[in-house]
């Protein structure tokens, strides 16, 4: 009995009725939205120890500039601030067994169902973090439990709000919005993953229902309530980056677009917004307009400077498009002065930049890539406990500068930017494609006119599969495919790069697919899946492996063992 008197003496205890508190709640989200991220905190501050929903919206204010940052000690406050808000939220929970017990589900008070589907979230969130935050087997474990057990509370709390016995309390709207945050949230990540990860996850015998979570995460969007921005953030977060750095690069813009408006419209000078906007433009190939809101995204606030560094990552590519070696490199340079994401990365990019510019020509700030390359290595650093890949892939590369007579990479930013998905990005822009194809015809020449050395081979077939990227943009598939096909019969001459035939074998089975040549396209990709290991950015390429069978709906045998979420 006691157990029911702690619940409501904590309910009592609370100065604020719940719909006061989410009304506070909605007003705090609406000043950060406007970018005033110092006020929305204080603004929620007061009351973290005593309101469920003070305590989660401040810590999912935290988690998402932890994000931004990478910094470890904003990673673990983040973390520590979720604990406390996990805590407030077990006061109010019901101490008995869960909901699927009907006369629990029937007596469960709506302050009780809020708590439950605040602890939830806390839970997911805290999860996310410890992914973030390490990425060996232990916190990965950690982290699946955590995210189960969120899950098994989402999933008996959708199906109690769809029954029969539930009834609609005065602030329903949040309730359902929290639930159809989580059950999206799991069914289209999930789906994202390859069963063998999921696997890891303990997530055996899932897999996520991408349709269903989608359609669930857009009617939490367009709703009108506590969790529509959190709803609207990861449905933008998708279509406009998963779907190109671990999906087959066709994000659908004009869902995206579609999302955004309303959001445009209530937040004209919204950071956040700014910067979804740009987003959009760069992937439709509206790099000029894309340029124009990602620099009005750094003007619209100083308080957060990790958002500019989101908006300079996002310039340095505009420019990679246009070939403005030099403007790609003054953002790169700007990240690594202010950034603390990857000094590796950003300095890699800026000696990939001046490798660029002709010999002859003139060096920004008289640096000098060899010098910069060179420094790659010693920049190394783990982020709250682990390196990321395209950081240990940029310390790979700049390896053959270590000699006394260093080999030159022959066009490390083409390179870099095939890992992040760019050629999908300038595909709408012959023009754009064209001087990307000028650039690998000008370095195909000078490695034929140079020395034979160890590197020649890989050299050539990076070359060649970036030349079949440029025709597949072009419409000229049969040179792309032979372009492909070059690379995966060098297998065996290939010394250092070996991501390039796993990766050419994903390339060509998209080839396949967009000439309805379905079969073969299975073929490959199982064997990119199962006949590679242990090369750089594996992971990434597993991603899109998974990515493209999901489009096929080819892995029958997988999804034969696969229950739906």
């Amino acid at each position: 009995m006691s157990n029911g008197k702690d619940a409501n003496a904590a309910e009592n205890s609370s100065k604020m009725t719940l719909n006061e508190c989410l009304d506070e709640c909605m007003e705090a989200l609406d000043l950060f939205l406007n970018n005033h991220f110092n006020e929305s905190l204080e603004r929620l501050r007061p009351r973290v120890n005593e309101s469920m929903y003070h305590a989660l919206i401040y810590a999912t204010v935290l988690e998402m500039q932890a994000m931004m940052t990478f910094q470890h000690d904003d990673i673990s406050n983040a973390g520590n601030t979720m604990k406390s808000a996990q805590e407030v939220c077990q006061r109010f929970r019901r101490k008995s067994p869960g909901l699927g017990n009907k006369s629990v589900g029937d007596s469960l008070s709506e302050v009780q169902l809020h708590a439950e589907v605040c602890y939830a979230e806390c839970q997911l969130q805290r999860a996310a973090l410890t992914f973030l935050q390490d990425e060996s087997m232990v916190s990965f474990i950690k982290g699946g439990i955590k995210v189960r057990n969120s899950y098994l509370i989402y999933k008996e709390l959708h199906s109690f709000i769809k029954s029969q016995r539930f009834v609609k309390g005065p602030s329903h709207c949040h309730l359902e919005g929290g639930i159809s945050f989580g059950m999206g949230a799991f069914n289209l990540t999930l789906s994202l993953f390859p069963p063998r990860i999921l696997k890891v996850l303990e997530f055996a015998g899932f897999s996520g229902d991408k349709e269903y979570g989608l359609s669930l995460l857009c009617d939490g969007a367009t709703a009108m309530n506590l969790r529509s921005m959190l709803c609207a953030l990861l449905l933008l977060c998708f279509y406009t980056f998963l779907t190109f750095i671990l999906g087959t690069g066709e994000g659908d813009v004009s869902e995206a677009d579609r999302l955004l408006k309303p959001f445009r419209l209530r937040y004209p000078r919204g950071a956040i917004f700014l910067f979804f906007a740009g987003r959009i433009e760069e992937i439709k190939g509206n790099i000029d307009e894309a340029v124009a809101l990602f620099e009005d995204g750094c003007k619209a606030q100083q308080t957060w400077k990790q958002f500019h560094h989101m908006c300079y990552w996002e310039l340095m590519w505009c420019f990679t498009y246009k070939r403005s070696w030099k403007m790609a490199y003054f953002y790169a340079d700007l990240l690594s002065q202010e950034s603390r994401w990857s000094k590796a990365m950003y300095v890699y990019m800026k000696a990939a930049y001046l490798s660029m510019l002709p010999e002859e020509e003139a060096r920004p700030f008289g640096e000098n890539e060899v010098e910069l390359f060179r420094q790659v290595p010693t920049l190394k650093q783990k982020i709250a406990g682990k390196s990321p890949p395209t950081e240990k892939f940029a310390i790979r590369k700049a390896r053959r500068y270590k000699a006394a007579s260093p080999v030159r990479l022959p066009v490390p930013v083409l390179e870099m930017m095939y890992m992040w998905n760019g050629f999908s990005m300038i595909s709408k822009r012959p023009e754009l494609t064209e001087g990307m194809m000028q650039t690998l015809v000008e370095a195909e020449r000078a490695l034929l006119e140079s020395p034979e050395n160890e590197y020649t081979v890989d050299d050539r077939c990076l070359i060649h599969m970036l030349k079949g990227l440029c025709l597949k943009n072009q419409g000229l598939l049969q040179a792309a495919e032979e372009c492909f096909n070059k690379v995966c019969s060098s297998e065996k001459k290939i010394r250092f790069d070996h991501y390039l035939v796993p990766n050419c074998l994903v390339e060509l089975s998209l080839l396949y697919i967009d000439q309805g040549r379905r079969d073969e396209a299975i073929k490959l990709l199982h064997k990119a899946k199962h006949n590679y290991k242990e090369y750089s950015m594996e992971s990434r390429t597993q991603f899109r492996v998974h990515a493209a069978l999901a489009k096929l709906k080819a892995d029958t045998r997988e999804e034969e063992e696969d229950t739906h979420l």
